[in-house]
């Protein structure tokens, strides 16, 4: 699952005449009570809060948050696969959705995401969203190191307040472990890291892990 041909692959097999968001774990109404808040906390007047939904795949995350955002923001929705991106582009313009603030803007981009600094500069995004994506590295033979990587820029790319939220359903023993593992160089840690749980889902317990860097991540 760290395979960009895989993520094409599984585009085009599930794609059909009538677009549906497809969404790993739930939807945006499970965690809508925790990123708006975070957004009002970030919000400055008008200027645009800059928030990337990384691995977003056909999620109508990213665009909730565009809608329902009463904060001006820019949100991203970037993916590994151009045919999840096209989908996504293709949505938007049949189906055009009027954000809450008017000044907010939505887009899509077709990116690696172990290779965020290469597109975005340091301390240049207040938010970013991964809903599974690291999950699907994690479980991946050859997926740790990149997972690895891309928590690295991430740390990069955010403001010092910024934050990154991993919604996942490891558990907290392990999740945590690796963050805090892989969230250092040289011994120094260069995020905070906490989690709460979101709540059971079809059985199955559900988490945030907020990623906030420090300003040795520069």
């Amino acid at each position: 699952m760290d395979k960009k041909a895989t993520w094409d692959r599984f585009y085009t097999e599930n794609r059909t005449n009538i677009f549906k968001n497809f969404e790993w774990f739930f939807g945006f109404d499970a965690v809508r009570d925790i990123i708006l808040p975070l957004l009002h906390s970030k919000s400055q007047s008008t200027a645009l809060l800059q928030v990337l939904d990384m691995g977003c795949g056909t999620s109508a995350v990213g665009p909730c948050i565009y809608q329902q955002s009463p904060f001006p923001v820019h949100v991203t929705c970037a993916d590994i696969s151009p045919i999840a991106v096209q989908l996504m582009q293709e949505h938007t313009r049949t189906k055009a959705v009027e954000p809450q603030n008017p000044h907010s803007t939505l887009g899509f981009l077709e990116l690696d995401c172990t290779k965020l600094h290469g597109h975005y500069g340091s301390t240049s995004l207040d938010l970013i969203v991964d809903k599974g994506t690291t999950d699907a590295l994690l479980r991946s033979k050859e997926g740790r190191d990149k997972a690895s990587r891309m928590l690295k820029q991430c740390l990069k790319v955010l403001q010092r307040s910024g934050s990154l939220l991993q919604f996942s359903d490891e558990d907290p023993d392990a999740r945590m472990l690796w963050l805090e593992t892989e969230g250092q160089e040289s011994g120094v840690m260069l995020a905070d890291v906490g989690v709460q749980e979101i709540g059971e889902l079809r059985g199955v317990c559900y988490y945030c892990y907020q990623v906030i860097p420090r300003a040795t991540a520069l």
